[in-house]
Parts: C-alpha cells; sequence; structure tokens
C-alpha cells in the first residue's frame, strides 16, 4: 500500500464509489501543469476530506469541484501556476504551485491571493500527508 493510502485509510478518508466527472486532462489543460500521481490518485480514488491530520484541520476538495473553487476563488486569474485543492478553515487555502523549474510543491496560503504569501507544507501529496501525520505545524 502507498504511504498515502496508509495515512488516508488511518484518517478513515472515504473511498470513492463513482468516477470522476471531470478528467485530469480537462482539468491540466486549465491549469497548464500536470498533476502530480499522487494528488491523481487521492482523487480518483477518495472523496473530499474534512477533519483533522495529526494537529492540523484540513479540507481537501472533492476533485469535481476543484476547477469551480479555484475559478470562484479567482486564483487562476492571480496565480496561474496555482491550483487551489482545499483548506485550512482558517481563511487559508492549500495548493499546488508549479515552480519556475517545473518541480511542484504544496503550499499553504491566504485567500488573499499573493504568491509571496505561499508556505511551502510539502515537497509533493504524500510528502504533505507525512508532514501532517507526523504533526508537523503548518509554519514551522
Amino acid at each position: 500500500m502507498e504511504r498515502f493510502e496508509e495515512i488516508l485509510t488511518k484518517y478513515n478518508f472515504i473511498k470513492r464509489t463513482d468516477k470522476l466527472k471531470t478528467t485530469f486532462e480537462e482539468s491540466e489543460k486549465a491549469i497548464n501543469f500536470k498533476l502530480p500521481n499522487d494528488y491523481k490518485a487521492f482523487a480518483s480514488n477518495y472523496l473530499e476530506f474534512e477533519g483533522i491530520i495529526g494537529d492540523q484541520y484540513v479540507r481537501l476538495w472533492d476533485f469535481d469541484d476543484v476547477i469551480k473553487m479555484n475559478t470562484d476563488h479567482q486564483i487562476f486569474e492571480y496565480l496561474p501556476n496555482t491550483l487551489a485543492i482545499g483548506g485550512n478553515g482558517g481563511g487559508e487555502y492549500i495548493a499546488i504551485e508549479q515552480l519556475n523549474d517545473n518541480s511542484l510543491r504544496i503550499v499553504l496560503s491566504t485567500f488573499i491571493i499573493d504568491k509571496k504569501a505561499h508556505i511551502e507544507i510539502g515537497i509533493s501529496f504524500t510528502d504533505f500527508l507525512e508532514r501532517l501525520d507526523n504533526r508537523k505545524a503548518w509554519f514551522e
């Protein structure tokens, strides 16, 4: 079992029983970068999540809602290399960001929509989940 699946099982993430309505290709066209495989595996197999992982409150949006949420919050308009995938319940969103060298990272940022506000909280979706599971604080 993949490490991220162990964490999802530990925190009782609900398995998806239906197929995604939104394809990864549609989403990748909208954001202009490839989504990481571990995030795609999560999105394909699990519904949205809202709860505590480690010591942090996390809400990960259902993949079928991700593009609409980004459009509604004008993230694409101001941060074209960023895809919000959830939030922390404290006015901040969790996102996948493509860096200038085309590498990806997971960030926490404010809904003020300023790239300077991005704080790295993982170098991959799996790393993000592992940090949470290991009780690493958002702002260490």
